[in-house]
């Protein structure tokens, strides 16, 4: 979808997505820290007008968004502004939460950007967020439809390779026994790599590689690995989230043998 744009100056771009559940368990996923950290990444949310949000998308303090929430009308509604998220120089974004109560059980989930600016500079950068968001409610779903209010204990790895993103893809999920895998297959990885084993739930296009798999090992739990071209190398993140009363020692035992395989195959430069 083009951003959108209004004699004001104002610009926007937005992703939605239906999904089971009351407005108040919605909210829950999208509005605090234990809900946003089950499908998105781990996030810290002082849930109040004037309080701050974090989300963490890598190690360190720069791979760190921080807003701050101007609006906060739960189980409907909350909005958080970030100043030069995206660098210095960028526009502050707006960015607003609505959560839309259907019938039948469900609700929509709608996230705006917006920001003002008088040149195009920033568009493309915005569009690819809402392509993002996309992705990221495939997640939301899978997690309000199977682990709903379970508690939930993430994490994140990340490797590296040359482009193409083919290539660099095939160096990931060979090794790990995933290559060729089809929707609605059930899997398990190679001997050798890292357990997991479940249903594939999509793949992506060859132009933009992607796995999303629902587990049972090592937990109960989701798995979402995909390639990301950007500044001449390939990025491969694979985000894990384990869900239930074993969630948390399955992860400790996870994790390390991840770091570990990835370190092997993708060393950093």
């Amino acid at each position: 979808m083009p951003v959108r744009k209004d004699a004001s100056g104002r610009r926007s771009v937005q992703a939605e997505v239906e999904v089971p559940g009351s407005p108040e368990e919605v909210w829950e996923a999208i509005a605090t820290g234990p809900g946003i950290s089950s499908w998105f990444v781990p996030s810290e949310v002082e849930e109040r007008e004037g309080g701050t949000t974090v989300s963490h998308f890598g190690p360190g303090s720069s791979m760190d968004s921080v807003s701050k929430i101007t609006a906060w009308d739960p189980p409907r509604r909350f909005t958080a502004e970030s100043p030069e998220d995206m660098g210095p120089g960028t526009p502050s974004v707006a960015t607003e939460w609505i959560v839309e109560a259907q019938s039948g059980g469900t609700c929509v989930v709608r996230v705006v950007h917006s920001w003002f600016a008088s040149t195009d500079d920033w568009d493309k950068q915005f569009e690819g967020h809402e392509h993002g968001w996309v992705a990221f409610f495939r997640l939301l779903r899978l997690y309000l439809e199977h682990f709903r209010g379970q508690p939930c204990v993430p994490f994140q790895l990340m490797g590296a390779g040359p482009a193409p993103a083919a290539t660099t893809w095939d160096a990931l999920v060979g090794p790990l026994g995933l290559a060729g895998a089809a929707a609605g297959q059930r899997v398990s990885t190679a001997a050798g790599a890292p357990p997991l084993v479940g249903v594939v739930e999509r793949i992506g296009s060859s132009e933009h590689p992607e796995l999303l798999l629902r587990v049972e090992e090592p937990a109960p739990g989701i798995a979402h690995l995909f390639a990301l071209p950007m500044a001449g190398q390939v990025f491969l993140p694979i985000r894990v989230y384990l869900y239930g009363d074993e969630a948390k020692a399955a992860a400790a035992r996870a994790e390390p043998a991840w770091q570990a395989w990835m370190a092997e195959r993708f060393p950093a430069q």
